[in-house]
């Protein structure tokens, strides 16, 4: 998020698109709610009319698939209006005029037919949203979970961009994390295309962190195969089955230094959440080795047909550990440990550093701890390691003294702007990042140029060069945080340039010290000489409208692989195929063109959380109380829809997909669905295509409630940057069962 929940209060218009926060974040919607009191205009976009949708002023329902189309139309009135922040954009946006362009193609009669939206519905909450600013824009997985969700999240923040909507008090792009931690585990680097702090995987990436690590870098060159390998993309949570399948009976071609992948460790990761449930049994039964480390047994231990080689190990909770957590806005906080371990759980760091010491490398692993000689304090020296590496986004001063202080006393914190006072004077909850030195109060606004960037403020991060095509890609003059030493942009800080840049002249000690830019600057010279002269160390430059390293250089509408409308996947065609994406050749193009899917599948299908469940569900499921609210899978369905198939209110049903798949669950009538549309969420498991799995679990383990995955049925489809899967656009069938 580039603000807080709490910023929601400086808020006079909420644009909320692909979330459902009043289900899925119940606590947190308390600040949409306290908004809307305060005189906010709050408008949902979403497939089904949700809780939040009835708290909105304004709802529009959309086609799923069609964001982009649909801000597209925003911007299209936006701009034909004169709405837009011209100031804004002429000092801190590159190339908005492509984006103007394309906009222009978009109106909101083609919007109505591509998305499903009247024309009017369009016009009205544009005017609201666009004459009611500041204006927060928010969104979760119903934006993201598409082959073009890259593109729905690059939208969105250009839709923003147009109005002025960022870097403000009640202005931005908020994206909601399902967990807890979500946001820190995503800078950690959960993820298989970058190091922790979101560093390349590049030469001079593992260079940095074997200056974090205290190893030798050639010592971690040694642990791949190949350089080659070392920077290659791994393997993706979406779609690690292909791996171990190896391109076997018509799976996709995998590119895996000429092996298969032959065991996997699960880490408290809900494994059946994950599209394409019957790959993942497959991929499962494919392994040599299966190691699951959780405080239930995770179901990825059920729905294997694997009878050897499968080991449960078991976790503490939450409640068990201690350690920083990360919440959506960047804010830290720190759990404490309320009771020990209980019987033979262990905590996580339990597993890793058993299975270092059994690998070989546990000296290695833990040599930048304490006093490097295995003495160290869990998990305090663990987060002074984190802030000595992860300066890319700002984590040097988020210490473990300093988040206990802040937890201890939340209190002694303004509710509204997360501003301290006493002994926490000066400083944001939870030190939201970028926090740049050890004293520094955290930023709680990305790209806000009011303040000083030692007070928090900023610009945009130059990360793509000083120009393009001729063009400056740095702010203009008059658009640099306040009291800086330069007025306009400026490019990111380095050993080469400080002294020009900045105007100042460094001593030899200084330079010996120095690293060779601000993100690899052990030292931190460069940062703390940065914010002597109220310069953010990343650079002052120009949010782009046109990002020219992406497949789309400007977002563009492009069909579901899967869609109602074919007669539109031929307009608006997914992309080519792509080989050799995290390791896995992956098809758009030829998938979407092959045949008129709409003529078999003919139904919309969605998923989505419940108010009690999060993940898998398991631990919810697990769970008394919480498996009597939602005690068996179901499928939500608009009564005119289930008459044409003679399915009754709780009658069991058939869903069938393109894949081959199926799954057998309860009908439930609403109207919340329109009469394409079914929903169903994403909780269960331990029924797969409606065979009972329940012998599986071992004695007293069973769940209180255990049902099909609506996983089983989600259709092929992966975004073309990230690989996240299509789980919010896709097609199905129904019989009554």
């Amino acid at each position: 998020m580039t603000n807080s929940l709490n910023d929601f209060a400086f808020s006079k218009s909420i644009l909320i698109i692909g979330a459902n926060p009043a289900v899925n974040h119940p606590v947190g919607f308390g600040h949409f709610l306290k908004a809307r009191e305060n005189g906010a205009i709050m408008i949902t976009v979403d497939p089904r009319f949700t809780h939040t949708a009835a708290k909105s002023d304004y709802f529009a329902q959309i086609r799923p698939g069609t964001d982009i189309a649909f801000m597209y139309g925003m911007m299209h009135l936006i701009f034909k209006n004169g709405w837009e922040d011209k100031e804004f954009i002429e000092g801190r946006v590159y190339d908005m005029e492509s984006i103007r362009e394309e906009a222009a193609k978009w109106t909101p009669e083609v919007v109505e037919d591509v998305t499903s939206v009247k024309a009017e519905t369009l016009k009205e909450i544009t005017e609201v949203y666009a004459k009611n600013r500041p204006g927060m824009l928010v969104w979760a997985m119903g934006l993201t979970q598409h082959t073009i969700g890259t593109s729905n999240t690059r939208i969105g923040p250009i839709l923003q961009l147009t109005l002025g909507n960022i870097g403000k008090n009640g202005a931005g792009c908020n994206i909601l994390r399902g967990h807890d931690n979500v946001q820190g585990a995503s800078d950690m680097s959960c993820l298989s295309e970058n190091l922790p702090g979101y560093y390349a995987l590049n030469e001079g990436s593992w260079k940095h962190y074997a200056n974090v690590w205290k190893v030798d870098y050639e010592w971690l060159v040694s642990r791949f195969v190949s350089k080659d390998m070392m920077h290659k993309t791994g393997f993706t949570l979406a779609r690690w089955w292909a791996g171990s399948l190896n391109g076997r009976d018509g799976n996709d071609k995998i590119h895996n230094a000429g092996v298969p992948l032959k065991a996997l460790v699960v880490m408290g990761n809900g494994i059946t959440s994950t599209a394409q449930q019957v790959k993942v049994q497959e991929g499962l039964d494919a392994l040599e080795l299966l190691v699951i480390t959780d405080p239930f047994v995770n179901e990825a231990a059920i729905i294997t047909n694997k009878t050897d080689n499968v080991f449960i190990l078991p976790a503490s909770t939450q409640y068990e550990n201690s350690g920083t957590t990360v919440a959506t806005n960047r804010s830290a906080q720190w759990r404490f440990k309320v009771i020990d371990s209980m019987y033979e759980s262990k905590p996580d760091q339990y597993f890793l550093f058993e299975l270092a010491k059994r690998i070989g490398f546990y000296d290695e692993y833990t040599r930048a701890l304490g006093d490097g000689k295995g003495n160290f304090e869990w998990p305090e020296d663990a987060t002074r390691e984190i802030a000595s590496g992860l300066k890319s986004i700002g984590y040097t001063g988020i210490l473990p003294e300093r988040i206990k202080k802040h937890t201890l006393n939340w209190a002694k914190f303004d509710k509204k702007t997360l501003m301290g006072f006493d002994e926490c004077a000066g400083e944001y909850y939870g030190l939201p990042w970028p926090c740049w030195t050890p004293t520094h109060p955290g930023s709680p606004n990305l790209y806000d140029i009011s303040k000083p960037v030692a007070e928090g403020g900023m610009g945009f991060r130059n990360n793509f060069g000083l120009e393009h095509n001729g063009v400056s890609q740095l702010a203009s003059d008059g658009f640099a945080p306040k009291g800086s030493a330069i007025d306009g942009g400026y490019p990111q800080i380095t050993k080469a340039n400080i002294e020009e840049v900045l105007g100042i002249t460094l001593t030899e000690e200084e330079k010996a010290k120095m690293g060779g830019s601000w993100s690899t600057d052990m030292s931190n010279i460069i940062v703390e000489k940065c914010m002597e002269k109220g310069i953010a160390p990343y650079g002052n430059a120009r949010a782009r409208g046109r990002a020219w390293n992406f497949v789309d250089q400007i977002p563009l509408h492009r069909e579901p692989l899967h869609s109602r409308r074919h007669d539109l996947a031929e307009k608006y065609p997914s992309f080519e195929d792509k080989a050799d994406h995290f390791r896995v050749d992956t098809k758009y193009r030829s998938v979407q063109l092959e045949k008129n899917y709409s003529k078999e599948f003919p139904i919309n299908m969605i998923t989505a959380r419940l108010v009690n469940m999060n993940g898998a569900g398991l631990e919810n499921r697990a769970s008394h109380y919480l498996a009597r609210l939602t005690p068996e899978m179901f499928c939500d369905i608009h009564p005119k829809l289930a008459e044409q198939y003679g399915i009754g209110n709780g009658d069991m049903m058939w869903i069938h997909s393109p894949e081959g798949t199926k799954i057998k669950v309860k009908a439930r009538y609403t109207y919340a669905v329109n009469e394409v549309s079914i929903h169903l969420p994403f909780h269960f498991t331990g029924v797969m295509q409606g065979v009972d799995l329940s012998d599986r679990y071992p004695e007293g383990t069973r769940p209180y409630a255990i049902g099909e995955s609506a996983n089983t049925v989600t259709n092929y489809g992966y975004d073309i940057v990230t690989q996240i899967p299509e789980t919010k656009g896709g097609l199905c069938r129904i019989e009554k069962a």
